[in-house]
């Protein structure tokens, strides 16, 4: 029932902010796209069949999230929903935010963290993301001391008109973190990237 009302909540948002963690991200970045590659082409990755079957930990809030492969060891915040249904964008540049009315790391479903790419001030927290490969780990310590790792599984970038709702936020029958930012081509007349990077991840065996 809980994970029925937490998908519920994120449609809601989606359909009300046409996909709302996608418009909310972009809104403050006024800095053109890095120089990279344009991957807005790039496939929709399918659900992992073979990830980790350990038992889901208890739901305890991230407070603090590490990527070793892009030097990121970062406090994060908790993010919920605006008046009008969208999602709460971070407030901070150098803080990324999980989506608390979803499962947190570890739990069994999809939990997600949303950080910014940019700001005019030069790169926020997730500059790197689009970076990550396959096999990096990802590590998350909750509030009540537990460490989750995860591994990436895959890295893609959606047009915003095209963001896979329910594929980032849906449960998959296992243990995932996804973690989105913006990126893709930055319009200069609305000031807004014009696509979203999505890194994959599951539980990692334990």
């Amino acid at each position: 029932m809980r994970a029925a009302r937490w998908w519920a909540a994120a449609v809601v948002l989606l359909l009300a902010g046409a996909a709302c963690l996608v418009v909310g991200l972009h809104a403050p970045h006024s800095l053109p796209a890095p120089a990279a590659a344009d991957r807005s082409a790039a496939p929709t990755p399918t659900p992992v069949a073979a990830a980790s079957r350990r038992p889901a930990v208890a739901r305890s809030a991230p407070v603090t999230l590490r990527i070793p492969a892009i030097g990121l060891d970062v406090p994060v915040s908790e993010l919920g929903l605006n008046p009008d249904g969208t999602i709460e964008v971070p407030a901070s540049f150098t803080e990324p935010g999980w989506y608390r009315l979803g499962p947190s790391p570890g739990q069994a479903g999809s939990a997600v963290i949303l950080g910014h790419v940019d700001s005019y001030l030069g790169p926020a927290v997730f500059f790197r993301l689009r970076s990550l490969l396959p096999g990096d780990l990802v590590e998350v310590t909750l509030a009540d001391g537990v460490i989750v790792q995860f591994v990436v599984r895959s890295v893609a970038e959606y047009l915003k008109a095209d963001f896979p709702d329910r594929l980032v936020y849906g449960s998959h029958g296992y243990s995932a973190l996804q973690l989105v930012t913006c990126g893709g081509v930055f319009d200069t007349a609305t000031r807004h990237y014009l696509s979203n990077v999505v890194v994959y991840t599951s539980l990692q065996p334990g």
